[in-house]
């Protein structure tokens, strides 16, 4: 379906309009692996829709054992004959991860990278009226040049697998071919609840043969659909080059974005004007904001300190791949909505665009970062700079983003890395003045030389996971206090994986990596620590949880599962959310959360045992076979009971929990089965497994 362009009737009085067009253009397509087009099977070929991905099933399957390398996509286009004249476009929101474009057996462009837009024009290579042959070759081989070099921490799925669109414009438009952009950038400055400077840069093409004067009219509107203030400015577009207009307007007593407090979000509408038709026009979304870090102390928007209650998350969905739908972005969404987050750290890539407008209009502050991870090879210099570019200039105008992730986890050559990792500094700096940088280590020590050239340092560990103790974070955290107390410091990822399947009722705090045995109830336990500790340092700025959601690790085994990382607080179908989701949305959510740990560790060899309950709603009260058990004690949160020495009957137990808040009552119930053979049969080692699913909220 086409693009309907809204023009309102008080942007310009009798005028008609053309603007410009923007359809889908994911129907239709073909699909076929092969090496070369010529190696193609004439009977071979797939009928596909985009989003599609070519590894939805075997990243996700098999250690190892997955297709990367070249496929190819083909389509017929027949365009209308009164495009002739016109600019036509195709504009690739994700193709993973080199693509080259040819129209009727014409090489148009390529594209290294498989998380950003890229934009090439057909306009030269079409024939009009009759049917043309559009192919993308694609190939998701790792390649030391492009980021990321291997498929190590994430797959990268082969594919078209975000949308494609048909853009047609007018000769004379707002660049469509800057790095993908919308061709329209808007910088705020002077801030205040008085009045807020709004300083536009558009980007203009004139493909006409004479230069031609129009008029560039910027409007912004209220929510409501009302103009809130206008600047209009002839220009005279030259048919060389590139061209670029500023334009300054002043919003008086702004309506302020407040993250999710008030996540209000103007509209700006940029239109040219020729001979009084308006010729283009492209519209973005505005938030007045203003952000602040403060070193050891945490986040300020507007002037007002909100807590920074972080998750990361990757984008794949079993049996999906990366090829998702808004829907299903929007899924994600709203279960990190559930849990009470407050920011996202997108890793380790660029992600759908949906994500960020949707972030704009929720009110999630945002981490966006490119995919300069796990490996140095000194070939990436230039695609990492690519990248970072696409990324800065296509969300430059997404008022959700805070801060722009430079790199994750790379080190040696260590010269070289200092001085790209400045490098790219450099160029987010200059790119956009206005918001934070961060690169992160997985050191649990800011002064390494990689890792000092952003305004943040991330730093992911994993204390009690991968080495020490669960509660080796508190003194981590203490000594860093001392050590380096005029440092931004972002504890970027902590987590332990958690495979549902498996169960153990008493837990140490050393982890288990080193096993494929990942018992949920350990990752319980790790959360209930290193959150009591994070919430009592406002040292670390924010924080996140690694991960929101299980995802594929196409290279490794883990808890048993191959190809699989369980650090989700979500099981990877999304439709398990583990004990410590519940942990979190206690802790952090103004939901009411009564909720009863460890209800798939239902076989139980103590008789003698702890009962934990998260309530946020005040006191609950536990009853076990109905008697009350009233002596518990605080865990490290206000929201954390414990019930010790809990004795439980041989056989079936029931565990049911309530409380009240605002005259409304809330309960919770379990079932456990009790046995000593439980013991005996757990002796051996192996994991004992979930057999059934109890009540829960």
């Amino acid at each position: 379906m086409k693009k309907i362009i809204f023009i309102g009737s008080l942007l310009l009085c009798a005028a008609t309009t053309w603007g410009r067009s923007t359809e889908p253009f994911n129907a239709g397509w073909k699909f076929q692996k092969a090496d070369s087009l010529a190696a193609t099977v004439p009977d071979a070929w797939q009928s596909v829709s985009i989003p599609h991905t070519w590894n939805a099933e075997d990243m996700q399957i098999k250690k190892g054992i997955y297709y990367a390398g070249t496929a190819f996509y083909k389509k017929t286009y027949v365009p209308d004959e009164r495009l002739a004249g016109k600019r036509v476009f195709l504009r690739f929101q994700g193709v993973a991860s080199v693509a080259e474009v040819f129209v009727n057996g014409a090489f148009v462009d390529t594209h290294k990278g498989s998380y950003a837009a890229f934009a090439v024009e057909i306009t030269k290579s079409l024939k009009y009226g009759v049917a043309n042959e559009i192919v993308v070759k694609v190939d998701n081989s790792p390649r030391k040049d492009v980021i990321p070099v291997n498929h190590t921490l994430f797959g990268v799925y082969g594919g078209i697998y975000r949308p494609v669109e048909l853009i047609v414009t007018e000769n004379i438009n707002i660049a469509v071919t800057d790095y993908a952009s919308p061709g329209v950038y808007i910088r705020q400055r002077d801030i205040t609840k008085t009045g807020a400077g709004i300083d536009l840069k558009v980007k203009l093409e004139n493909k006409s043969k004479t230069a031609k004067a129009v008029r560039v009219l910027t409007t912004i509107y209220e929510a409501t659909g009302k103009v809130k203030t206008k600047v209009e400015q002839s220009v005279s577009v030259l048919p060389q080059g590139r061209q670029q207009v500023t334009q300054h307007l002043t919003v008086h007593t702004p309506h302020l974005w407040q993250a999710q407090e008030d996540p209000y979000l103007y509209r700006v509408v940029t239109q040219i004007i020729a001979d009084g038709v308006v010729i283009d026009e492209v519209t973005q979304p505005l938030g007045i904001r203003k952000f602040e870090l403060r070193a050891a102390d945490g986040m300020y928007l507007n002037g007002k300190k909100i807590p920074m209650y972080g998750v990361c998350r990757h984008q794949d969905w079993w049996g999906l791949g990366s090829a998702l739908t808004d829907e299903q972005h929007d899924t994600d969404l709203s279960i990190i909505k559930e849990i009470g987050a407050t920011t996202i750290r997108l890793a380790h890539y660029q992600q759908a665009e949906r994500m960020y407008a949707k972030s704009d209009s929720i009110g999630f502050l945002v981490w966006a970062e490119i995919p300069f991870v796990n490996r140095v090879t000194t070939q990436e210099r230039e695609n990492a700079r690519q990248q970072l570019t696409e990324l800065i200039r296509q969300n430059y105008n997404h008022p959700s983003i805070y801060i722009w992730g430079l790199h994750n986890e790379v080190y040696a050559p260590n010269d070289y890395t200092v001085a790209l990792t400045t490098e790219l500094n450099d160029l987010a700096k200059s790119e956009d003045p206005d918001r934070y940088t961060a690169s992160v280590s997985g050191y649990n020590t800011v002064d390494r030389a990689t890792n000092l050239n952003a305004d943040v340092q991330g730093i992911n560990h994993y204390f009690g996971w991968y080495n020490g103790k669960i509660g080796d974070v508190e003194k981590w955290v203490e000594g860093m206090e001392k050590d380096f107390p005029n440092y931004k410091v972002i504890f970027s990822e902590y987590g332990a994986e958690a495979n549902i399947n498996q169960q153990e009722e008493v837990v140490g705090e050393v982890g288990r990596y080193f096993s494929q045995f990942y018992p949920e109830t350990f990752a319980t336990k790790f959360h209930e620590i290193q959150w009591g500790v994070i919430a009592k340092h406002p040292y670390l700025v924010a924080s996140y949880i690694w991960n929101t959601f299980d995802f594929a690790t196409p290279a490794t085994t883990q808890g048993g599962v191959e190809a699989r990382n369980m650090k989700g607080l979500v099981t990877f179908d999304r439709q398990t959310k583990k004990d410590p989701f519940y942990w979190y949305k206690a802790n952090w959510s103004t939901e009411p959360v009564l909720y009863l740990t460890q209800r798939r560790a239902t076989e139980r060899e103590n008789e003698i045992t702890p009962v934990t309950v998260y309530s946020n709603i005040g006191t609950p009260r536990l009853f076990v076979n109905g008697t009350e058990i009233t002596a518990f004690t605080q865990g490290t949160t206000p929201v954390h009971y414990i019930f010790n020495d809990v004795k439980l009957q041989a056989g079936e137990n029931k565990l049911l929990v309530t409380a009240k808040k605002g005259g409304k009552a809330y309960e919770d119930a379990i079932v456990w089965n009790y046995s000593p053979d439980n013991k005996k049969a757990s002796s051996d080692g192996l994991p004992k497994e979930n057999t059934k699913e109890h009540i829960g909220l």
